[in-house]
């Protein structure tokens, strides 16, 4: 199966890269016709050619997807200089004389055209999302379980579900806007740690940020919501999240277990 790399050094850090891969744009420009604005895991995607690809991998580490006769990675690695990003293309060729002929010129030329141009709009989404504001997301944890609260606003997002969170305020710590956000939405404070997962593009200026939490006391309410559930590591899949906290699932999970 022939295969080509590329890679590149990005001035921005893992979780930042991580987040632009999921924004279709990078892709939808060179003919890719994608499910919605992120890419999740399990989403089909389509090109031309009849060329048909399904999301295997979307998170920290980096996104591929798989289908027929080819295949597409890009792996992410921490460097201290940035996050080094390695695009990787393989096919499988048609055998014979005008299999490589094919291979040489068509395959590897369009696959290094592709790769040249997602790497200069990776570059600049990333320095848009580095000065981005934020919207912060708590993934509070207890007893192996999240805790996750269904919209009963807007109208278009009535009944799907999400994480406990809000916007960060001029000269707020996001830190200090999750405790605030969850005595406001659950009526209880919460220990802040770790960032979980990507930084999740919502808007050209906005992005999602999840971090874990635990409960400092009391028992979660839906003040503001339709309701509250504790939910295991298999249930997250099935739940209809909203699309921002849907992407967020594989790095859910992994907390959980």
């Amino acid at each position: 199966m022939p295969e080509l790399r590329a890679s590149a050094l990005v001035d921005a850090p893992v979780a930042v890269v991580a987040g632009a891969l999921l924004d279709t744009s990078l892709i939808t420009g060179s003919g890719v016709r994608v499910p919605g604005s992120l890419l999740c895991l399990g989403d089909e995607l389509t090109g031309p050619f009849g060329v048909r690809l399904t999301v295997t991998r979307a998170d920290l580490s980096g996104v591929s997807a798989a289908g027929g006769f080819l295949e597409l990675h890009t792996d992410l690695v921490v460097t201290g200089a940035g996050t080094m990003v390695v695009d990787r293309v393989a096919w499988t060729s048609v055998r014979g004389v005008v299999g490589r002929f094919a291979d040489m010129t068509v395959g590897r030329g369009t696959a290094l055209r592709v790769l040249e141009k997602r790497s200069a709009l990776l570059a600049r989404r990333c320095a848009e999302l580095r000065a981005a504001r934020v919207v912060v997301g708590a993934a509070i944890v207890r007893d192996g379980r999240l805790l996750a609260q269904q919209r009963s606003f807007p109208e278009s997002h009535a009944g799907q579900w999400e994480l406990p969170g809000g916007r960060v305020e001029p000269g707020e710590k996001p830190e200090d806007a999750l405790v605030r956000e969850c005595v406001e939405e659950l009526g209880v404070p919460v220990v802040v740690g770790a960032r979980v997962g990507p930084d999740v593009p919502l808007k050209r200026d906005l992005v999602l940020r999840i971090f874990s939490a635990e409960l400092a006391g009391g028992e979660p309410e839906a003040l503001e919501h339709n309701a509250v559930r504790w939910l295991t590591a298999d249930e997250l899949p099935g739940l209809p999240w909203l699309p921002a906290d849907r992407v967020l699932v594989p790095a859910l999970q992994q907390l959980l277990t």
